[in-house]
């Protein structure tokens, strides 16, 4: 895999679009720019790797716009070291992004195909997030409760139990909506019963199977 000066370039000139466009976290946009976008890309895509665009992945699934990815992961407001859920490993580029920003990732993917070839990528990369095969809408209950916990695609609603697996003091970002569009909701436990929820802008994901979104299946 090559990181040439010319991609690096390109990534800069990624990071400067995100800042003209209002994202200001500097600390994401470093993750950003230690993290090679177009690894994640079919070689075809190079010339684009770098533009704000999504793209598909395969599995019918899509690697999100870069300013998505940072938008995201600045809501999750992360501390280093602390344990995150990651809902979607989609093709491993937010997930070596928060493995940047030193945070403890546990990542669920359901897409076999997708499964497969991230975990091969984010292991060349030299990251070493735990990855798991499955139905993410059920989370990780065995290793709850996590400091924080990032949705990858769309839902219909909040699913019961991610709330129940976030500690008191967490954050849940989740894209909610039933259509082509969805609006990022940052969820924070404040208490074993209650949750702050705000609603923070409309983007478009690839909107997760209905039937995985229910409460307890």
């Amino acid at each position: 895999m090559e990181d040439s000066y010319k991609h690096k370039g390109m990534r800069k000139r990624m990071l400067v679009e995100l800042r003209d466009m209002g994202f200001k976290d500097e600390r994401v946009l470093e993750a950003m720019n230690s993290v090679p976008r177009h690894y994640f890309l079919s070689s075809a895509f190079l010339e684009f790797a770098y533009q704000n665009k999504a793209f598909q992945i395969g599995a019918g699934q899509t690697i999100s716009q870069p300013f998505t990815v940072a938008f995201q992961t600045g809501l999750l407001e992360l501390l280093d070291g602390e344990k995150v859920l990651e809902i979607g490993t989609g093709s491993g580029y937010q997930t070596c992004v928060l493995c940047e920003m030193k945070a403890k990732v546990f990542s669920i993917e359901r897409q076999k195909l997708l499964f497969d070839n991230s975990g091969k990528l984010i292991k060349l990369m030299g990251y070493n997030p735990k990855l798991y095969y499955g139905d993410g809408y059920k989370g990780l209950p065995a290793w709850a409760p996590f400091d924080k916990i990032l949705v990858t695609c769309g839902a219909p609603f909040i699913p019961e139990v991610l709330k129940e697996q976030l500690r008191v003091g967490g954050i849940l970002v989740i894209p909610i909506g039933d259509g082509d569009k969805q609006s990022m909701t940052k969820v924070t436990r404040l208490s074993e019963t209650e949750f702050d929820i705000k609603e923070l802008g409309t983007f478009m994901f690839v909107p997760m199977l209905t039937k995985r979104a229910g409460n307890k299946d």
